[in-house]
């Protein structure tokens, strides 16, 4: 099974990473940030920029020059492909045949339909007079990937978007290339998607579960901790625009085309990758109440946070057994 448990720690009741010890910057449209060890940060940011760099350059839907553009303008040709765009197009794959295409990459040209059609800053600088439409997504199961020649092909009119499950890819490589070239242990977060790797801390890399990946790491909060593997959090909060009718947000039903209908608007879920993490939160987003039953079916530590504030905890999330009455 592609989604699978991670290491899971008791919650913390305070965080104790060195201040010196982190890095932030900002890319791929979000916030990335780096902890490790003091000694370690310098060649572990080298690490982290050069996987932040290549992502963007392989899978960025509004570089012009990026490979998932070309692909969009090759006409359904075959197109030479790197190994990180074929990787990326791997993880969203099976991302996409493991939730059923809940998690689907062919979503680009219905992102575009809803007005999210370049860099987000402009997205919602917009008036609400916007027009949109509802475009389904084009469909996974059309995308070939020729690994032996090195190339990738897709319909032609087809757009990718992989957003969600290419960021948590750029995590979880970050950290453990960060890992391999300092032998410290190193967490990863970009934009709520996190990955560890290498020795953790004692009791654990401590997180801060917020509906807003810039909520500062000393806010109050729940405070839990992982020892490997990721966590990731998709939320209907942050990445907002206005739209004809009201606020739009960014996680779309594939099968409509449409923003997901906002029964959860922030689900946090811990796995053995990020990338896992991040195809369970999404697909919980779009799977609305089924969510809470599918991931204790996978044994996934969740927290889900309904639109009214009440919360349903599954898996070993620290509490689920006390709130397993209102799931």
């Amino acid at each position: 099974m592609l989604i699978r448990p991670g290491v899971w720690n008791e919650p913390m009741s305070a965080i104790e990473i060195p201040p010196k010890s982190i890095a932030r910057l900002n890319a791929l449209g979000t916030t990335a940030e780096l902890i490790t060890d003091p000694a370690a940060l310098g060649d572990a940011l080298t690490c982290l920029v050069d996987e932040l760099q290549a992502i963007d350059q392989a899978c960025s839907r509004f570089r012009p020059d990026s490979e998932v553009t070309r692909l969009r303008e090759a006409g359904g040709r075959w197109t030479g492909a790197s190994p990180l765009l074929r990787e990326a197009l791997h993880a969203a794959i099976r991302s996409a045949a493991a939730t059923g295409g809940d998690v689907d990459p062919t979503v680009g040209a219905s992102l575009d339909a809803l007005g999210w059609d370049r860099d987000f800053a402009i997205v919602v600088s917009r008036t609400a007079g916007t027009k949109m439409e509802a475009v389904p997504a084009g469909g996974w199961r059309r995308i070939e990937i020729d690994d032996d020649r090195k190339r990738v092909r897709v319909p032609a009119g087809m757009t990718l978007d992989l957003g969600a499950t290419a960021k948590a890819l750029a995590a979880d490589r970050a950290a453990r290339a960060a890992f391999r070239a300092t032998g410290a242990g190193v967490l990863v977060n970009l934009g709520g998607d996190v990955a560890v790797a290498g020795p953790a801390p004692a009791g654990g890399w401590p997180i801060l579960v917020a509906d807003d990946h810039r909520t500062p790491l000393d806010a109050e909060g729940e405070i839990v901790a992982i020892s490997s593997g990721g966590l990731a959090t998709s939320s209907t909060t942050v990445r907002r625009w206005p739209g004809p009718t009201g606020d739009v947000h960014h996680i779309v039903d594939p099968r409509s085309g449409v923003p997901a209908v906002e029964v959860w608007r922030t689900v946090s879920v811990c796995a053995a990758s990020c990338v896992d993490a991040n195809t369970a939160s999404t697909a919980s987003i779009v799977g609305g109440a089924a969510a809470p039953g599918w991931l204790r079916s996978l044994g996934l530590p969740a927290r889900l946070v309904h639109v009214d504030g009440s919360v349903v905890l599954t898996g070993a999330w620290p509490g689920a057994d006390e709130l397993a009455w209102a799931a």
